[in-house]
């Protein structure tokens, strides 16, 4: 099965890219799904399709679309944790209705759109998935969630689990205040065992992220930030779509300045994206809509080059080993060493570009060496691992 996410700065039509990615896709014979996880839902609007339930809707043979009811899935993964939540706000007083609206999660409508990905995924049915993405600034905290998330509850959850069944007694003879039980503890478990899925089943080989731009400085600087983001967190980036290209041609001096501007931008994205297929679309006389407008839109995108093949290489994450240790290479692309901070946590490297910071727990070969050093080597990080000091082992041992 192969998953295919499409992002981009609002506005640049990664929605109609989408739709007519995945129309291309089922118009090959591939059973397709699309869906979004952009709480403005367009996709409908972009088939011209009539109003679409809570379950796959076949818009064109083979091809389904589904917009999440997010209140649906809300309901069902969070409800154990809200009732506990609102019976603590029901005890110190608060208004019923004040307190639902505090106990909806920001966001809740983008996770439970990935948490019905992960089910779609793992079910067999499709051949291809197709997600339409929120904004870029929106997906990139919404990738991030997965593993963050993971790296508390991991931490935190036994902790407070202990510390509840210990002071339950006591808190509630104080407090009057009701103690989480073993349901919520479960939910929440639960709730992070299936994002951490979709961490994994999203970073894998068979899921890749495409960017869609327009040939805009503006859009361009988000997409290379964007790129570099998505490499942090482990996500495979597979090619970039130029969306919106005025063709050359006779024209007045109007249209002749945007070509010969966009001309610059362009040869800008081939430099920034090197390695990278960057896919052209014109701007279309008119508005795609409808399947066949939109599968034939992504024929002329796509060129005759397959638009569902499978990523090269390893993905941004790799490991390398020598006789003197280990190098641990991370894609960062367009990032200077200055821009990176790094930090050792146990078990942990702690990376930090820019606004984003990732808690990658190390695979067991590196974790049991220290970090020798690190460096940024054309677009990549490379971390040094080598075995541990005995001076400093025996000391450590000494010291305890």
């Amino acid at each position: 099965m192969r998953i295919v996410l499409f992002t981009g700065k609002g506005g640049v039509g990664k929605s109609t890219v989408a739709a007519g990615t995945a129309a291309l896709a089922a118009a090959r014979g591939l059973r397709t799904l699309v869906i979004s996880t952009d709480a403005a839902h367009s996709l409908a609007d972009a088939y011209g399709a009539g109003p679409t339930g809570a379950e796959p809707t076949e818009v064109a043979p083979g091809l389904f679309l589904q917009q999440v009811d997010a209140q649906l899935r809300f309901e069902q993964s969070w409800a154990d944790i809200q009732r506990y939540l609102l019976s603590v706000l029901d005890a110190v007083g608060m208004d019923p209705v004040a307190a639902e609206e505090m106990t909806v999660i920001p966001g809740a409508e983008e996770v439970l759109a990935l948490l019905e990905l992960r089910q779609h995924a793992r079910s067999g049915r499709w051949d291809v998935i197709v997600v339409d993405c929120a904004p870029t600034a929106e997906t990139l905290r919404l990738l991030a969630l997965p593993e963050a998330l993971g790296w508390y509850l991991e931490r935190l959850l036994p902790i407070q689990r202990r510390l509840v069944k210990a002071l339950r007694p006591v808190l509630n003879r104080a407090a009057g205040v009701p103690m989480p039980g073993d349901a919520v503890f479960d939910a929440i478990t639960r709730l992070h065992g299936e994002l951490d899925d979709v961490h994994a089943l999203l970073s894998g080989p068979e899921a890749s992220v495409r960017l869609v731009l327009t040939p805009e400085q503006v859009v361009l600087a988000e997409a290379r930030r964007a790129y570099t983001s998505l490499c942090l967190f482990g996500y495979r980036v597979d090619g970039v779509v130029a969306n919106r290209v005025f063709p050359d041609g006779d024209g007045d001096p109007w249209r002749a300045g945007w070509v010969a501007a966009q001309a610059g931008v362009l040869r800008e994205v081939a430099q920034s994206f090197g390695g990278l297929p960057v896919w052209t679309s014109q701007y279309q006389a008119a508005e795609p809509v409808g399947v066949a407008a939109l599968a034939d839109l992504a024929t002329g995108l796509y060129d005759g080059a397959d638009p569902l093949a499978v990523p090269a290489g390893e993905g941004p994450f790799r490991v390398t080993r020598g006789e003197s240790g280990a190098v641990a290479h991370l894609a960062l692309p367009f990032v200077t060493r200055a821009e990176v901070d790094l930090a050792r946590n146990g078990d942990e490297l702690v990376m930090t570009v820019g606004s984003y910071r990732r808690l990658m727990t190390l695979p067991p070969g590196l974790a049991r060496l220290r970090v020798a050093g690190a460096s940024v080597v054309e677009g990549e990080l490379r971390v040094r691992f080598a075995e541990p000091d005995p001076v400093a082992m025996g000391d450590q041992h000494h010291a305890r």
